[in-house]
């Protein structure tokens, strides 16, 4: 006999609160696991089958159907500073291509399944066997009004483009909350589409990471994430069924074709032009976000801000660098899981500054993600850097000044992107996985994955 009743959620939701603070081990039958499961198994596959006490299914409905209430249990980590973050965004239903372009929000089967969330955060760390895991978290969790009408327009954004027989072109960068990531065994699972012949990468819907924070933040009731939040989108927008696209590109419309002086004065911002959070402090002002806080639209969507400056002749100088790599690192990854990827299939933020008459004026501020073809540009640039660094053929040639040429690919070898030191000077390094056959180095300066001058000039700017 179940110690809860299934059909309702209150006694679903007590008997799920007792595994706070506790592992799998402590509350489930481990024998019963071994033998059934001969010691494999996801952890929410075990919650499921040994403390809940169902059978595992796939079924559009949620796990306890009667309570509308589906169970989902997901890995957290603690920070330096004891802060709690998810390890990785939360999976919901797999999406069925076919049946989804003939449903309607609010009787899809994403939103039958997955209006009401029970979820179980549990500590993840490495090296540890998964039942011993302690369980930090559990709640009920339903969509605050705004975040719904943000995630209701991501759901009818992914509904479009399959219908538009592009399932196989889906990102996650096409979404701000809600995302088609990939699923299955291997990235390489396919699934028929209703619009093309073209089969497409078996996906599911799920949370973005940045907002999984978000209501761990809110579940935890973290003293520290309370009051460092300014929102973006009011009640009244959210009532006209305005996107966070519409509200922000409003705001920086009104400032098309003002010098930053003029932008700085309308706005009343006090600003340090020589600081390097100058042009993020520059976006909050344009936006009415005190300074001393964090968009809070922006954060759950994890969107990248890029500010770019645009030369009177409508030439673009700088490329555009995202974070430095670790050598290590990088051959121990697979492009699927590399952080390169990650970045490129987020949603960015392009604000353009040109120069006019020896001032800049902000030109357009633009929403944009990259496509899945030139996605793939980029993975040919990672493919080859990896590959050169696993080989230790790093260093091509060294000119009488010392400076140094390398195999990385250059700006002139790809389309989309290249690779270029982003480093103090040639002695801020990190350590190699294997010498390099030229120099004999153990390390090597710093460098990073940059989108290039042209792409960006071309592929966003004019477009």
């Amino acid at each position: 006999m179940l110690a809860y009743n299934p059909n309702n959620k209150e006694s679903i939701i007590r008997y799920a609160k007792k595994l706070k603070n506790k592992a799998l081990k402590q509350v489930c039958d481990v024998d019963l696991i071994k033998n059934d499961r001969k010691g494999k198994g996801h952890f929410g596959q075990i919650l499921e089958e040994f403390y809940f006490h169902y059978k595992l299914n796939s079924d559009s409905e949620p796990d306890f159907p009667e309570a509308n209430l589906e169970l989902k249990s997901s890995p957290i980590k603690r920070l330096k500073n004891q802060e709690f973050r998810s390890k990785e965004r939360l999976v919901l239903n797999i999406i069925n291509f076919v049946e989804l372009v003939n449903q309607e929000f609010e009787t899809s089967s994403f939103w039958n399944k997955n209006a009401c969330l029970l979820l179980v955060f549990y500590l993840y760390k490495a090296d540890t066997d998964l039942l011993d895991y302690i369980i930090k978290f559990v709640s009920e969790w339903s969509f605050p009004d705004t975040d719904l009408e943000i995630i209701k327009k991501d759901w009818e954004l992914i509904k479009k483009k399959i219908a538009d027989g592009k399932a196989h072109e889906l990102s996650e960068g096409d979404t701000f909350y809600l995302g088609a990531c990939t699923k299955g065994a291997s990235s390489r699972t396919k699934r028929k589409q209703p619009f093309s012949n073209i089969p497409a990468k078996q996906r599911a819907f799920s949370l973005k990471q940045t907002y999984v924070n978000h209501i761990i933040a809110s579940i935890s009731e973290a003293d520290n994430e309370k009051g460092i939040y300014g929102k973006l989108i009011s009640n009244i927008e959210i009532a006209k069924k305005k996107s966070i696209e519409e509200v922000v590109l409003e705001r920086f419309a009104e400032y098309y074709g003002k010098t930053i002086d003029q932008i700085i004065e309308e706005t009343g911002f006090s600003l340090n032009k020589k600081a390097k959070s100058f042009y993020a402090n520059l976006t909050k002002a344009i936006l009415g976000i005190a300074l001393n806080k964090k968009i809070e639209e922006f954060e759950k969507a994890d969107i990248v801000l890029k500010s770019i400056r645009v030369e009177s002749n409508d030439k673009i100088i700088e490329s555009v660098s995202f974070k430095k790599f670790s050598f290590v690192d990088i051959v121990q990854t697979s492009w699927e899981d590399s952080d390169f990827k990650d970045v490129l299939e987020h949603k960015f933020l392009f604000i353009f500054f040109k120069k006019v008459n020896g001032n800049r004026i902000l030109q357009k501020a633009q929403f944009w993600n990259m496509p899945n073809k030139d996605i793939k540009e980029a993975r040919k640039v990672w493919l080859h850097t990896k590959r050169n660094i696993k080989n230790g053929t790093i260093v091509r040639e060294i000119k009488p000044d010392g400076s140094r040429k390398t195999y990385f690919m250059s700006k002139a070898d790809n389309p989309v992107s290249h690779v270029r030191p982003h480093a103090r000077n040639a002695e801020d390094t990190y350590p190699l996985p294997k010498k390099d056959s030229l120099t004999k180095a153990k390390e090597y300066t710093k460098q990073c994955f940059w989108l290039n001058n042209d792409y960006v000039l071309n592929q966003i700017y004019l477009k």
